[in-house]
Protein backbone atom coordinates (compact mmCIF):
# COMPACT_ATOMS: atom_id res chain seq x y z
CA UNK A 1 0.00 0.00 0.00
CA UNK A 2 2.53 2.06 1.09
CA UNK A 3 4.60 1.92 -2.25
CA UNK A 4 1.22 2.43 -4.45
CA UNK A 5 0.91 5.79 -2.18
CA UNK A 6 4.89 6.75 -3.17
CA UNK A 7 4.64 6.22 -6.88
CA UNK A 8 1.33 7.68 -7.40
CA UNK A 9 2.75 10.35 -5.48
CA UNK A 10 5.90 10.70 -7.86
CA UNK A 11 4.14 9.83 -10.86
CA UNK A 12 5.21 12.42 -13.70
CA UNK A 13 1.42 13.31 -14.32
CA UNK A 14 1.15 14.58 -10.45
CA UNK A 15 4.70 16.26 -10.70
CA UNK A 16 3.44 18.06 -13.93
CA UNK A 17 0.25 19.09 -12.10
CA UNK A 18 2.08 20.24 -9.08
CA UNK A 19 4.98 22.14 -11.30
CA UNK A 20 2.01 23.86 -12.62
CA UNK A 21 0.30 25.02 -10.05
CA UNK A 22 3.29 26.35 -8.30
CA UNK A 23 4.44 27.81 -11.73
CA UNK A 24 1.19 29.76 -11.14
CA UNK A 25 1.40 30.48 -7.95
CA UNK A 26 4.53 32.21 -8.40
CA UNK A 27 3.17 34.18 -11.56
CA UNK A 28 0.16 35.86 -9.54
CA UNK A 29 3.01 36.58 -6.59
CA UNK A 30 5.20 38.45 -9.22
CA UNK A 31 2.13 40.01 -10.52
CA UNK A 32 0.87 41.31 -7.05
CA UNK A 33 4.22 42.88 -6.17
CA UNK A 34 4.01 44.68 -9.40
CA UNK A 35 0.83 45.73 -8.73
CA UNK A 36 1.61 47.41 -5.66
CA UNK A 37 4.93 48.83 -6.63
CA UNK A 38 2.86 50.91 -9.43
CA UNK A 39 0.42 51.67 -7.11
CA UNK A 40 3.28 52.87 -4.67
CA UNK A 41 4.79 55.10 -7.88
CA UNK A 42 1.64 56.78 -7.61
CA UNK A 43 0.99 57.46 -4.44
CA UNK A 44 4.46 58.92 -4.30
CA UNK A 45 3.22 61.24 -7.01
CA UNK A 46 0.09 62.32 -5.18
CA UNK A 47 1.71 62.51 -1.91
CA UNK A 48 4.07 64.70 -3.78
CA UNK A 49 1.55 66.89 -5.58
CA UNK A 50 -0.65 67.60 -2.69
CA UNK A 51 2.19 67.79 -0.04
CA UNK A 52 1.06 65.20 2.38
CA UNK A 53 3.05 62.08 4.10
CA UNK A 54 4.27 59.45 1.07
CA UNK A 55 3.86 56.99 4.48
CA UNK A 56 0.06 58.13 4.92
CA UNK A 57 -0.55 58.02 1.47
CA UNK A 58 0.30 53.87 1.05
CA UNK A 59 -1.98 53.27 4.06
CA UNK A 60 -4.65 54.77 2.66
CA UNK A 61 -3.91 53.36 -0.81
CA UNK A 62 -3.84 50.24 0.77
CA UNK A 63 -7.18 50.62 3.00
CA UNK A 64 -8.41 51.20 -0.61
CA UNK A 65 -7.72 48.50 -2.41
CA UNK A 66 -10.12 45.34 -2.11
CA UNK A 67 -7.54 42.14 -1.82
CA UNK A 68 -9.91 39.90 -4.02
CA UNK A 69 -9.08 42.07 -6.42
CA UNK A 70 -5.17 41.19 -6.54
CA UNK A 71 -4.04 38.20 -8.23
CA UNK A 72 -2.25 36.29 -5.71
CA UNK A 73 -3.06 36.41 -1.45
CA UNK A 74 -0.02 38.55 0.00
CA UNK A 75 -0.03 39.58 3.67
CA UNK A 76 2.12 40.87 6.18
CA UNK A 77 4.36 37.56 7.33
CA UNK A 78 5.90 37.98 10.83
CA UNK A 79 8.63 36.08 10.02
CA UNK A 80 9.61 38.11 7.21
CA UNK A 81 8.92 41.72 8.87
CA UNK A 82 11.34 40.21 11.62
CA UNK A 83 14.14 38.67 10.07
CA UNK A 84 14.30 40.50 6.65
CA UNK A 85 12.54 44.29 6.96
CA UNK A 86 13.78 45.03 10.45
CA UNK A 87 17.12 44.34 10.19
CA UNK A 88 17.38 46.72 7.01
CA UNK A 89 15.89 49.16 8.67
CA UNK A 90 18.25 49.21 11.78
CA UNK A 91 21.30 48.69 9.56
CA UNK A 92 20.13 51.74 7.37
CA UNK A 93 19.95 54.25 10.44
CA UNK A 94 23.35 52.58 11.94
CA UNK A 95 25.37 52.85 8.67
CA UNK A 96 24.55 57.03 8.25
CA UNK A 97 25.27 57.78 12.13
CA UNK A 98 27.81 59.57 12.16
CA UNK A 99 29.62 58.62 15.55
CA UNK A 100 32.30 62.03 15.63
CA UNK A 101 28.96 63.98 15.95
CA UNK A 102 27.34 62.10 18.82
CA UNK A 103 30.30 62.45 21.13
CA UNK A 104 29.59 66.46 22.03
CA UNK A 105 25.90 65.09 22.97
CA UNK A 106 26.16 61.24 24.23
CA UNK A 107 25.12 62.03 27.27
CA UNK A 108 21.55 63.29 27.12
CA UNK A 109 21.18 60.86 23.95
CA UNK A 110 22.25 58.01 26.54
CA UNK A 111 20.16 59.38 29.04
CA UNK A 112 17.32 59.83 27.17
CA UNK A 113 17.56 56.20 25.25
CA UNK A 114 18.39 54.34 28.19
CA UNK A 115 16.59 55.53 31.79
CA UNK A 116 14.32 57.72 29.86
CA UNK A 117 12.75 54.67 27.76
CA UNK A 118 12.01 52.82 30.61
CA UNK A 119 10.31 55.45 32.77
CA UNK A 120 8.61 56.44 29.59
CA UNK A 121 7.21 52.90 28.79
CA UNK A 122 6.60 52.47 32.77
CA UNK A 123 4.33 55.26 32.62
CA UNK A 124 2.54 54.48 28.95
CA UNK A 125 2.09 50.83 30.10
CA UNK A 126 0.25 52.10 33.40
CA UNK A 127 -1.89 54.46 31.62
CA UNK A 128 -2.51 51.91 28.90
CA UNK A 129 -3.54 49.28 31.22
CA UNK A 130 -6.10 51.58 32.96
CA UNK A 131 -6.80 53.59 30.16
CA UNK A 132 -7.72 50.77 27.44
CA UNK A 133 -8.04 47.68 29.98
CA UNK A 134 -5.42 45.86 28.51
CA UNK A 135 -3.63 42.80 30.20
CA UNK A 136 -0.61 43.32 32.04
CA UNK A 137 1.86 42.18 29.91
CA UNK A 138 0.07 43.34 26.71
CA UNK A 139 0.05 47.01 28.04
CA UNK A 140 3.89 46.54 28.71
CA UNK A 141 4.35 45.46 25.79
CA UNK A 142 2.50 47.91 23.61
CA UNK A 143 3.95 50.36 26.04
CA UNK A 144 7.77 49.55 25.18
CA UNK A 145 6.46 49.65 21.28
CA UNK A 146 4.99 52.47 21.58
CA UNK A 147 8.12 54.28 22.85
CA UNK A 148 10.10 54.00 19.74
CA UNK A 149 10.29 56.99 17.44
CA UNK A 150 10.21 57.81 13.88
CA UNK A 151 13.57 59.28 12.96
CA UNK A 152 12.65 59.98 9.03
CA UNK A 153 9.11 62.30 10.05
CA UNK A 154 11.69 64.14 12.41
CA UNK A 155 14.56 64.45 9.63
CA UNK A 156 11.97 65.54 7.25
CA UNK A 157 10.54 68.09 9.47
CA UNK A 158 14.37 70.05 10.29
CA UNK A 159 14.89 70.16 6.14
CA UNK A 160 12.24 72.70 6.00
CA UNK A 161 14.01 75.08 8.34
CA UNK A 162 17.23 75.80 9.62
CA UNK A 163 17.74 73.71 13.40
CA UNK A 164 20.54 73.90 15.43
CA UNK A 165 23.04 70.96 14.05
CA UNK A 166 23.13 69.38 18.06
CA UNK A 167 19.48 69.29 17.64
CA UNK A 168 19.14 67.22 15.03
CA UNK A 169 22.30 65.03 16.30
CA UNK A 170 20.24 64.35 19.58
CA UNK A 171 17.35 63.56 17.59
CA UNK A 172 19.27 61.26 15.31
CA UNK A 173 20.77 59.50 18.19
CA UNK A 174 18.54 59.12 20.59
CA UNK A 175 16.27 57.28 18.04
CA UNK A 176 19.00 54.94 16.64
CA UNK A 177 19.55 53.70 20.39
CA UNK A 178 16.27 54.43 21.67
CA UNK A 179 15.17 51.02 18.97
CA UNK A 180 17.70 48.92 20.20
CA UNK A 181 17.12 49.25 24.00
CA UNK A 182 13.20 49.20 23.27
CA UNK A 183 13.67 45.87 20.97
CA UNK A 184 15.56 44.51 24.04
CA UNK A 185 12.75 45.14 26.30
CA UNK A 186 10.70 43.64 24.19
CA UNK A 187 12.15 40.62 24.20
CA UNK A 188 12.35 40.26 27.71
CA UNK A 189 8.38 41.04 28.11
CA UNK A 190 7.95 38.32 25.88
CA UNK A 191 10.33 35.61 27.29
CA UNK A 192 8.35 36.45 30.91
CA UNK A 193 4.75 36.42 28.72
CA UNK A 194 6.18 32.28 27.22
CA UNK A 195 8.06 31.29 30.35
CA UNK A 196 4.95 32.46 32.88
CA UNK A 197 7.81 33.16 35.44
CA UNK A 198 10.82 35.64 35.96
CA UNK A 199 12.97 36.36 38.68
CA UNK A 200 15.01 40.38 38.72
CA UNK A 201 18.34 38.18 38.69
CA UNK A 202 17.06 36.70 35.57
CA UNK A 203 16.16 40.02 33.95
CA UNK A 204 19.34 41.49 34.95
CA UNK A 205 21.48 38.47 33.43
CA UNK A 206 19.47 38.52 30.18
CA UNK A 207 19.92 41.96 30.14
CA UNK A 208 23.49 41.85 30.30
CA UNK A 209 23.92 39.04 27.82
CA UNK A 210 21.77 40.43 25.59
CA UNK A 211 23.34 43.80 25.50
CA UNK A 212 27.15 42.65 26.11
CA UNK A 213 26.43 39.96 24.14
CA UNK A 214 24.99 41.65 21.02
CA UNK A 215 27.54 44.25 21.46
CA UNK A 216 30.68 41.75 21.12
CA UNK A 217 28.80 40.54 18.27
CA UNK A 218 28.22 43.58 16.30
CA UNK A 219 31.95 44.66 17.16
CA UNK A 220 33.55 41.13 16.04
CA UNK A 221 31.34 41.12 12.66
CA UNK A 222 31.36 44.63 12.00
CA UNK A 223 35.36 44.49 11.84
CA UNK A 224 35.60 41.63 10.38
CA UNK A 225 33.31 43.68 7.05
CA UNK A 226 36.05 46.33 7.60
CA UNK A 227 38.37 43.89 6.72
CA UNK A 228 37.10 42.94 4.27
CA UNK A 229 36.45 46.23 2.60
CA UNK A 230 40.55 46.76 2.04
CA UNK A 231 40.32 43.55 -0.14
CA UNK A 232 37.41 44.59 -1.97
CA UNK A 233 37.12 47.98 -3.61
CA UNK A 234 34.18 47.21 -5.39
CA UNK A 235 30.81 48.45 -5.43
CA UNK A 236 29.09 45.56 -6.42
CA UNK A 237 30.75 43.27 -4.18
CA UNK A 238 31.14 45.34 -1.48
CA UNK A 239 27.17 45.98 -1.25
CA UNK A 240 26.88 42.11 -1.28
CA UNK A 241 28.88 41.80 1.53
CA UNK A 242 26.84 44.62 3.55
CA UNK A 243 24.22 42.38 2.96
CA UNK A 244 25.33 39.46 4.14
CA UNK A 245 26.63 40.85 7.93
CA UNK A 246 23.17 42.80 8.20
CA UNK A 247 21.04 39.96 7.70
CA UNK A 248 23.37 37.01 8.92
CA UNK A 249 24.03 39.29 12.33
CA UNK A 250 20.43 39.29 12.79
CA UNK A 251 20.51 35.32 12.39
CA UNK A 252 23.56 34.62 14.05
CA UNK A 253 22.78 36.93 17.42
CA UNK A 254 19.04 35.11 17.50
CA UNK A 255 20.95 31.54 17.31
CA UNK A 256 23.55 32.95 20.16
CA UNK A 257 20.80 33.78 22.14
CA UNK A 258 21.95 37.82 22.70
CA UNK A 259 20.63 41.11 21.44
CA UNK A 260 20.04 40.59 17.30
CA UNK A 261 18.83 44.73 17.04
CA UNK A 262 22.03 45.50 19.15
CA UNK A 263 24.62 43.47 17.22
CA UNK A 264 23.53 44.96 13.46
CA UNK A 265 23.27 48.35 15.34
CA UNK A 266 26.74 48.42 16.30
CA UNK A 267 27.96 46.65 12.68
CA UNK A 268 26.02 49.20 11.41
CA UNK A 269 28.68 51.96 13.61
CA UNK A 270 31.53 50.25 12.68
CA UNK A 271 30.87 49.88 9.07
CA UNK A 272 29.55 52.84 8.62
CA UNK A 273 32.30 54.83 10.41
CA UNK A 274 35.40 52.45 9.79
CA UNK A 275 34.44 50.36 6.81
CA UNK A 276 34.00 53.39 4.67
CA UNK A 277 37.04 54.95 5.38
CA UNK A 278 38.62 51.86 3.55
CA UNK A 279 36.78 52.18 0.03
CA UNK A 280 36.82 54.35 -2.51
CA UNK A 281 34.59 57.42 -2.90
CA UNK A 282 32.41 55.68 -5.56
CA UNK A 283 32.01 52.70 -4.13
CA UNK A 284 30.61 54.15 -0.86
CA UNK A 285 28.37 56.92 -2.56
CA UNK A 286 27.04 53.38 -4.06
CA UNK A 287 26.79 51.78 -0.97
CA UNK A 288 24.99 54.70 0.97
CA UNK A 289 22.60 55.21 -2.33
CA UNK A 290 21.36 51.16 -1.96
CA UNK A 291 20.63 51.39 2.02
CA UNK A 292 18.85 54.22 1.26
CA UNK A 293 17.00 52.44 -1.49
CA UNK A 294 16.59 49.52 1.05
CA UNK A 295 15.36 51.22 3.72
CA UNK A 296 13.00 53.08 1.49
CA UNK A 297 11.69 49.98 -0.06
CA UNK A 298 10.91 48.20 3.50
CA UNK A 299 9.21 51.33 4.67
CA UNK A 300 6.89 51.09 1.62
CA UNK A 301 5.87 47.81 1.50
CA UNK A 302 5.53 47.78 5.32
CA UNK A 303 3.07 50.73 5.04
CA UNK A 304 1.20 49.74 2.12
CA UNK A 305 0.57 45.92 3.37
CA UNK A 306 -0.81 47.39 6.45
CA UNK A 307 -3.33 48.94 4.89
CA UNK A 308 -3.72 45.98 2.78
CA UNK A 309 -4.27 43.81 6.17
CA UNK A 310 -6.19 45.85 7.99
CA UNK A 311 -9.83 46.01 7.82
CA UNK A 312 -11.02 49.77 7.19
CA UNK A 313 -14.21 49.36 9.47
CA UNK A 314 -11.54 47.90 12.55
CA UNK A 315 -9.31 50.72 11.77
CA UNK A 316 -12.10 53.74 12.09
CA UNK A 317 -13.28 52.23 14.85
CA UNK A 318 -10.09 51.66 17.12
CA UNK A 319 -9.61 55.68 16.50
CA UNK A 320 -11.19 56.57 20.08
CA UNK A 321 -8.52 54.29 22.02
CA UNK A 322 -5.88 55.27 19.32
CA UNK A 323 -5.96 58.48 20.73
CA UNK A 324 -6.03 57.44 24.47
CA UNK A 325 -2.67 55.97 23.22
CA UNK A 326 -1.31 59.25 22.25
CA UNK A 327 -2.30 60.49 25.08
CA UNK A 328 -0.33 57.87 27.30
CA UNK A 329 2.51 57.59 25.60
CA UNK A 330 2.96 61.32 25.19
CA UNK A 331 2.82 61.80 28.73
CA UNK A 332 4.94 59.18 29.11
CA UNK A 333 7.45 61.07 27.18
CA UNK A 334 6.63 64.66 28.79
CA UNK A 335 7.59 62.99 32.52
CA UNK A 336 10.51 61.26 31.14
CA UNK A 337 12.64 64.32 28.89
CA UNK A 338 11.85 67.31 31.27
CA UNK A 339 13.04 65.73 34.55
CA UNK A 340 15.69 63.89 33.48
CA UNK A 341 17.16 66.74 30.79
CA UNK A 342 16.93 69.06 34.08
CA UNK A 343 18.79 66.91 36.00
CA UNK A 344 21.16 66.35 33.30
CA UNK A 345 21.88 70.23 33.80
CA UNK A 346 23.42 70.25 36.77
CA UNK A 347 26.36 67.80 35.38
CA UNK A 348 26.32 69.09 31.60
CA UNK A 349 25.35 72.02 29.65
CA UNK A 350 21.83 72.62 29.67
CA UNK A 351 19.65 71.42 26.68
CA UNK A 352 17.34 74.92 26.06
CA UNK A 353 13.91 74.14 26.86
CA UNK A 354 12.82 75.01 22.90
CA UNK A 355 14.81 71.99 22.25
CA UNK A 356 13.17 69.90 24.52
CA UNK A 357 9.78 70.83 22.93
CA UNK A 358 10.58 69.30 19.60
CA UNK A 359 12.00 66.41 21.56
CA UNK A 360 8.16 65.90 22.56
CA UNK A 361 6.61 66.70 19.68
CA UNK A 362 8.61 64.72 17.50
CA UNK A 363 8.02 61.32 18.90
CA UNK A 364 6.32 60.50 16.13
CA UNK A 365 5.44 56.90 15.19
CA UNK A 366 6.39 54.58 12.43
CA UNK A 367 7.02 51.45 10.53
CA UNK A 368 9.50 49.98 13.25
CA UNK A 369 6.85 50.21 15.99
CA UNK A 370 4.21 48.28 12.89
CA UNK A 371 6.59 45.66 12.36
CA UNK A 372 7.35 44.56 16.11
CA UNK A 373 3.76 44.72 16.43
CA UNK A 374 3.91 41.81 14.18
CA UNK A 375 6.43 40.28 15.86
CA UNK A 376 4.10 39.64 19.16
CA UNK A 377 3.40 36.00 19.94
CA UNK A 378 -0.21 35.14 19.26
CA UNK A 379 -0.71 33.56 21.93
CA UNK A 380 -0.61 37.42 23.42
CA UNK A 381 -3.85 38.71 25.43
CA UNK A 382 -5.76 40.72 23.32
CA UNK A 383 -3.03 40.52 20.40
CA UNK A 384 -5.32 41.01 17.19
CA UNK A 385 -6.79 44.04 19.25
CA UNK A 386 -3.43 45.14 19.66
CA UNK A 387 -2.28 44.53 15.86
CA UNK A 388 -5.52 47.24 14.62
CA UNK A 389 -4.92 49.59 18.06
CA UNK A 390 -1.17 49.77 16.98
CA UNK A 391 -1.56 50.83 13.44
CA UNK A 392 -4.34 52.59 14.39
CA UNK A 393 -2.25 54.57 16.65
CA UNK A 394 0.74 55.18 14.31
CA UNK A 395 -1.15 56.15 11.69
CA UNK A 396 -2.76 58.88 13.47
CA UNK A 397 0.74 60.22 15.04
CA UNK A 398 1.55 60.32 11.28
CA UNK A 399 -0.96 62.43 10.20
CA UNK A 400 -1.15 64.66 13.43
CA UNK A 401 2.35 64.81 14.52
CA UNK A 402 3.75 64.51 11.81
CA UNK A 403 2.07 66.56 9.53
CA UNK A 404 1.93 69.34 12.15
CA UNK A 405 5.76 68.92 13.13
CA UNK A 406 7.16 71.64 10.68
CA UNK A 407 4.58 73.90 12.15
CA UNK A 408 5.43 73.83 15.29
CA UNK A 409 9.45 73.94 14.64
CA UNK A 410 8.96 77.14 12.38
CA UNK A 411 6.93 77.98 15.21
CA UNK A 412 9.70 77.83 17.79
CA UNK A 413 11.58 79.54 16.25
CA UNK A 414 14.99 77.62 17.11
CA UNK A 415 17.55 79.21 14.78
CA UNK A 416 16.55 82.92 13.37
CA UNK A 417 17.67 83.39 9.75
CA UNK A 418 20.46 85.50 9.52
CA UNK A 419 20.51 89.38 7.61
CA UNK A 420 22.97 86.97 4.82
CA UNK A 421 20.06 84.65 4.51
CA UNK A 422 17.67 86.91 3.78
CA UNK A 423 19.16 89.18 1.75
CA UNK A 424 20.08 85.83 -0.08
CA UNK A 425 17.02 84.52 -0.73
CA UNK A 426 15.75 87.75 -1.25
CA UNK A 427 18.53 87.82 -4.82
CA UNK A 428 17.51 84.66 -5.53
CA UNK A 429 14.03 85.82 -5.65
CA UNK A 430 14.82 88.44 -8.12
CA UNK A 431 17.03 86.21 -10.81
CA UNK A 432 14.00 83.37 -10.30
CA UNK A 433 10.84 86.32 -11.39
CA UNK A 434 13.02 88.52 -13.73
CA UNK A 435 14.29 85.24 -15.96
CA UNK A 436 10.62 83.94 -15.81
CA UNK A 437 9.66 87.10 -16.87
CA UNK A 438 12.40 86.99 -20.00
CA UNK A 439 10.97 83.43 -21.00
CA UNK A 440 7.65 85.09 -21.16
CA UNK A 441 8.65 88.24 -23.20
CA UNK A 442 10.34 85.60 -25.82
CA UNK A 443 7.36 83.44 -25.59
CA UNK A 444 4.97 86.25 -26.58
CA UNK A 445 7.41 87.91 -29.18
CA UNK A 446 7.31 84.60 -30.88
CA UNK A 447 3.56 84.40 -31.08
CA UNK A 448 3.54 87.57 -32.48
CA UNK A 449 1.47 89.32 -29.63
CA UNK A 450 4.43 91.62 -28.88
CA UNK A 451 6.34 94.07 -31.20
CA UNK A 452 10.00 93.53 -30.79
CA UNK A 453 10.84 97.23 -30.38
CA UNK A 454 8.93 96.51 -27.14
CA UNK A 455 10.02 93.51 -26.21
CA UNK A 456 14.18 94.41 -26.36
CA UNK A 457 12.89 97.36 -23.63
CA UNK A 458 11.33 95.53 -21.19
CA UNK A 459 13.67 92.24 -21.57
CA UNK A 460 16.73 94.43 -21.15
CA UNK A 461 15.02 96.43 -17.85
CA UNK A 462 15.00 92.68 -16.84
CA UNK A 463 18.63 91.78 -18.03
CA UNK A 464 19.49 94.77 -15.72
CA UNK A 465 17.73 92.89 -12.44
CA UNK A 466 18.90 89.70 -13.67
CA UNK A 467 22.88 91.49 -13.79
CA UNK A 468 22.62 93.27 -10.43
CA UNK A 469 21.19 90.44 -8.36
CA UNK A 470 24.17 88.01 -9.99
CA UNK A 471 26.92 90.35 -8.89
CA UNK A 472 25.01 90.66 -5.61
CA UNK A 473 24.84 87.35 -5.23
CA UNK A 474 28.61 87.02 -6.05
CA UNK A 475 29.84 89.08 -3.96
CA UNK A 476 27.46 87.79 -0.86
CA UNK A 477 29.24 84.22 -1.94
CA UNK A 478 32.59 86.01 -1.33
CA UNK A 479 32.40 87.09 1.75
CA UNK A 480 30.82 84.15 3.44
CA UNK A 481 33.95 82.40 2.34
CA UNK A 482 36.53 84.82 3.52
CA UNK A 483 34.61 86.26 6.60
CA UNK A 484 32.27 82.80 7.50
CA UNK A 485 29.01 84.42 8.41
CA UNK A 486 26.61 82.25 10.02
CA UNK A 487 28.47 79.10 8.59
CA UNK A 488 25.43 76.33 9.23
CA UNK A 489 23.17 78.17 7.33
CA UNK A 490 25.31 79.05 4.25
CA UNK A 491 26.96 75.83 4.12
CA UNK A 492 22.90 74.44 3.92
CA UNK A 493 22.11 76.78 0.90
CA UNK A 494 25.63 76.32 -1.00
CA UNK A 495 25.74 72.71 -0.12
CA UNK A 496 22.28 72.33 -2.12
CA UNK A 497 23.11 74.16 -4.89
CA UNK A 498 26.81 72.58 -5.49
CA UNK A 499 25.29 69.19 -4.93
CA UNK A 500 22.81 69.49 -7.74
CA UNK A 501 25.28 70.87 -9.94
CA UNK A 502 27.57 67.99 -9.28
CA UNK A 503 24.53 65.36 -9.83
CA UNK A 504 23.85 67.17 -13.01
CA UNK A 505 27.90 66.97 -13.98
CA UNK A 506 27.29 63.21 -13.28
CA UNK A 507 24.28 62.79 -15.27
CA UNK A 508 26.24 64.64 -18.22
CA UNK A 509 28.90 62.52 -18.02
CA UNK A 510 27.53 59.17 -17.78
CA UNK A 511 25.39 59.77 -20.78
CA UNK A 512 28.70 60.86 -22.75
CA UNK A 513 30.17 57.27 -21.59
CA UNK A 514 27.33 55.88 -22.73
CA UNK A 515 27.04 57.47 -25.79
CA UNK A 516 30.82 56.66 -26.55
CA UNK A 517 31.78 60.16 -26.93
CA UNK A 518 34.40 59.90 -24.33
CA UNK A 519 36.81 56.79 -23.02
CA UNK A 520 35.54 54.84 -20.02
CA UNK A 521 38.72 55.42 -18.21
CA UNK A 522 38.59 59.44 -18.76
CA UNK A 523 35.08 59.83 -17.25
CA UNK A 524 35.14 57.72 -14.62
CA UNK A 525 38.38 59.42 -13.62
CA UNK A 526 36.26 62.58 -13.52
CA UNK A 527 33.08 60.55 -11.86
CA UNK A 528 35.40 59.89 -8.96
CA UNK A 529 36.21 63.40 -8.29
CA UNK A 530 32.60 64.21 -8.39
CA UNK A 531 31.44 61.38 -5.67
CA UNK A 532 34.12 62.54 -3.65
CA UNK A 533 33.09 66.07 -3.65
CA UNK A 534 29.30 64.47 -3.36
CA UNK A 535 30.95 62.90 0.00
CA UNK A 536 32.41 66.37 0.95
CA UNK A 537 28.84 67.99 1.05
CA UNK A 538 27.47 64.59 2.91
CA UNK A 539 29.94 65.26 5.68
CA UNK A 540 29.83 69.28 5.80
Amino acid sequence: MSSFLINTLSSPHLEQTSTTSSSSGFTGLVSTLIILLIVATGVALITRKLRISYVVGLVLAGLAIPKNILPASIGLDPEVILNLFLPILIFEASVNTDISRLRSTIKPILLLAGPGVVLSASITAVLLKFGVNLAWITACAVSVILTITDTVSVIAAFRSVIVPRALSTIVEGESLFNDGVAIVLLSIITTIFTKGSFTIAEGVQQLFIAFVGGSVLGLVLGYLCVGLFKQLDDALSTILLTVAVALGTFQIGNALGVSSAIAVMIAGLVIGNLGFRQTSAPTEVSLLNFWEYAAFGANTFIFLLVGLEVDPQSLFNSTPIALVAILAYQIGRVISIYPLLYFLSFFERPIPLRWQHILILGNVKGSLSMALTLSLPFSLPDRAQVVTLVFSTVLLSLVGQGSSLSWFVKKLNLSKPSASKQKLENLQLTLITSKAAQRELASLLESGILPKSLYEELFASYQAKVATSEIELRDLYNQTAHEQIDIDEERANLGSTYRRLYLAEKVAINDAIRKGLIADDTGHAYLKVLNEKLLSLRED
